[in-house]
């Protein structure tokens, strides 16, 4: 197979201008509160974190849950919050569950959807029914389950503030995380035909806005989850589907510009903003990584806005990571790659082991990546070569992003999860 990189003209840019989606939200006092944490990009602040650990080294807790899914875990201050299903007796319900962060106990569990058995359409074999991961903010949990259903509850008592079902056919069934904006809740509901993005009401559910993709992909299914970024003061809300990345704006869901890459579908990672170059994958059949310059124009800038693209080892699923000056990704065979994000130029890109569909994690200069069999790779964030601090092995399979805060991390799989936090001893 031949492997390239293209590169496109570059002009300059004032980068003082685009700020990452971590500004744009209030502060508030969760330590992990949705898909990739509170900058959306992945990076922790955290400390102490161990770099190895056993079920008798560094392990705080590990219980074993009781709702399936491969949601990520998110964090307020002291519980975590996991999505998940259940299956009994072929009856499909869907849960939201909470759990004490100091003992790993379950506090209270809600049942919020029971789909009917028509609704229940075939899976991919790496999906759950529960891969969404929910967001904490101003005291409530938002919670989406794709074509399933959406809902709100209240983040200490676990009741149901409001839910709902946006109505699509999906294609291998849900994937992508909803973003918070301005009081709404924006996600895709990129299926298999008539791909849509939606705003809904954050307080009440209610249809905001309805954007249709614009895309002449055959095949329509796709699973990002949105990133919302603010240039020259405007928001942005960056959501790929198949065949384009478009930004819409977040007061009515106008398209304000697109970049289109063909046939690209079942697009998953979430995009990356970083030195005002945003980093997104197409999706399959061969996905390409891109380098896209923020614009302040509109309109289609395929041909003026790309800065580069490579095939080289490009994920399918796990979401990108920059971190000191670097990019970095993990294709879904193992294969990590560390390149200039301004030019795409490879530093290295060597075999790391396992299948990956999890998103990493950077914490200072270290960067964790959970492969499907359950192993942790522990990378230091190295230009110059590929190097491996640690291996541990969770002996269960997982697709769950981690999480981590202050001296912990999180790791969900399939069927515990776990607190991980340096002993005193």
């Amino acid at each position: 197979m031949k492997f390239y990189i293209r590169l496109f003209s570059l002009s300059a840019l004032t980068l003082c201008c685009i700020t990452a989606s971590s500004s744009l939200v209030r502060a508030e006092s969760y330590l992990w509160p949705e898909f990739r944490g509170a900058g959306k990009q992945g990076h922790a602040i955290a400390e102490s974190i161990p770099l190895q650990w056993s079920e008798s080294k560094n392990l705080a807790w590990k219980v074993k849950t009781t709702v399936s899914g491969w949601a990520s875990p998110v964090v307020s201050t002291d519980s975590i919050i996991l999505a998940g299903a259940k299956d009994k007796d072929g009856k499909l319900s869907l849960h939201i569950a909470s759990h004490n962060l100091s003992d790993g106990s379950r506090i209270w569990e809600t049942q919020v959807f029971v789909p009917e058995s028509s609704t229940i359409k075939k899976r991919h074999k790496k999906n759950s029914y529960s891969s969404s991961t929910p967001i904490l903010a101003d005291g409530k949990i938002y919670a989406h389950f794709g074509h399933l259903g959406t809902c709100a509850l209240d983040l200490k008592s676990g009741n149901i503030l409001w839910k709902r079902v946006i109505e699509y056919p999906p294609v291998h069934g849900n994937g992508g995380s909803p973003a918070l904006v301005d009081g709404m809740l924006v996600f895709s509901a990129d299926g298999a035909e008539d791909p849509a993005v939606y705003a809904l009401d954050a307080q009440t559910g209610e249809t905001v806005w309805k954007t249709p993709r614009e895309s002449s992909a055959r095949k329509k299914f796709s699973f990002s989850t949105p990133l919302v970024i603010e240039t020259n003061g405007q928001k942005q809300i960056i959501s790929p589907g198949s065949g384009m990345v478009g930004a819409y704006a977040p007061d009515d869901g106008s398209l304000l510009w697109q970049v289109r890459y063909g046939e690209g579908y079942s697009v998953v990672p979430r995009p990356i903003l970083s030195q005002g170059m945003l980093f997104i994958g197409t999706g399959y059949d061969r996905p390409k990584v891109l380098g896209i310059r923020v614009p302040q124009e509109k309109g289609d800038l395929t041909d003026s806005h790309i800065a580069w693209e490579t095939r080289r080892s490009a994920p399918n699923t796990p979401s990108m990571i920059v971190v000191e000056d670097a990019l970095y990704f993990v294709s879904d065979g193992g294969i990590l790659s560390c390149v200039n994000p301004q030019d795409g130029k490879v530093h290295w890109s060597e075999r790391l082991g396992g299948n990956y569909s999890a998103s990493p994690i950077a914490i200072d200069d270290r960067i964790y990546f959970v492969s499907e069999e359950g192993m942790v790779n522990v990378v230091a964030a190295d230009s110059a070569k590929l190097n491996v601090l640690a291996k541990n092995d969770l002996k269960e399979r997982s697709l769950a992003s981690p999480a981590a805060f202050n001296n912990t991390l999180l790791l969900r799989t399939q069927d515990h999860l776990w607190k991980i936090v340096a002993s005193s001893k």
